[in-house]
């Protein structure tokens, strides 16, 4: 980016402007709401990009720039340390709460329907800015998913800040493809907090709140690797694997049960071919 600034503030650059995809997707979700089509659509493609970027860029360049052991290492070992936050974190589950909230809320309808209850017992209103009623469920859902997205966006950070260390023109090929894939991740979370009567603003803040755990992740692994650049494949690899659990357990299912799957296909199609136009355009 700028020649004559420190290889890590080029990289908090970087990667700052690429957590603010989430932000634009936020914006979007608050200007107009998308349907299941264009949500499966959009997902779709977030999925797409990740695919690509961690199997034919991350995993291909660490298997060039060492070996295929230390590509193979670095990717399982990725992929088990996401496996291992999602099984003591379930919480970070796209749309998983959601439904326990939904179920929750259906339990105690029942209860204050049965003769002998008064309904609307132990009945909490929640109001916004403005006075309107809360659907805190949606709410809940919305804060959850926002902090698995901010968890999420933390390996993503490593790729931008392993990438530019080992060459800065594929850090900032890296840091296009993230804006684009944080896109829909900014819808899915801003837009279950607009749906439960939170205000835009707010709404808002909290997508952009969620993409700032990838600068901090750049940070971390920046600040690490400068002085251990024997480790670099291996990170790159390793975020690789992160992107692919991400892909295959979370945003592939998620599009499907909250989208349409026609949609998602294409959506996968053309995130695939954006990082294939990205491959050309900056020639890595």
């Amino acid at each position: 980016m700028f020649e004559n600034l420190h290889p890590i503030v080029n990289i908090f650059l970087l990667s700052f402007v690429a957590s603010l995809g989430t932000t634009f997707g936020g914006l979007i979700a608050i200007i107009r709401r998308p349907g299941k089509r264009s949500y499966g659509f959009l997902m779709g493609i977030t999925a797409g990009v990740m695919i690509c970027l961690a199997f034919l860029e991350l995993v291909q360049e660490s298997i060039q720039m060492s070996d295929w052991i230390t590509a193979t290492i670095g990717f399982g070992l990725g992929a088990i340390v996401m496996f291992l936050l999602d099984f003591f974190l379930p919480h970070i589950r796209f749309g998983v709460r959601e439904v326990r909230h939904e179920q929750h809320s259906l339990r105690n309808q029942a209860l204050t329907d049965q003769p002998g209850r008064r309904k609307g017992r132990n009945r909490r209103r929640f109001l916004n800015r403005e006075g309107e009623d809360l659907d805190i469920s949606l709410v809940n859902t919305g804060l959850l998913l926002a902090i698995g997205i901010s968890l999420h966006n933390l390996p993503e950070g490593i790729a931008v800040g392993a990438g530019y260390l080992h060459n800065p023109q594929f850090g900032l090929f890296i840091a296009a493809a993230i804006l684009l894939h944080n896109i829909p991740e900014g819808i899915a979370t801003a837009l279950p907090l607009c749906k439960a009567g939170i205000c835009k603003k707010d709404a808002l803040k909290v997508a952009f709140l969620s993409g700032l755990a990838e600068p901090v992740g750049a940070l971390l692994a920046s600040s690490f690797l400068v002085r251990f650049t024997t480790l670099l494949p291996g990170a790159l690899a390793f975020a690789g694997g992160v992107m692919v659990f991400i892909t295959l357990d979370e945003l592939i299912p998620t599009a499907h049960k909250h989208g349409n799957e026609n949609y998602t296909a294409l959506g996968i199609i053309v995130g695939s071919m954006f990082v294939f136009v990205l491959t050309g355009i900056f020639g890595v």
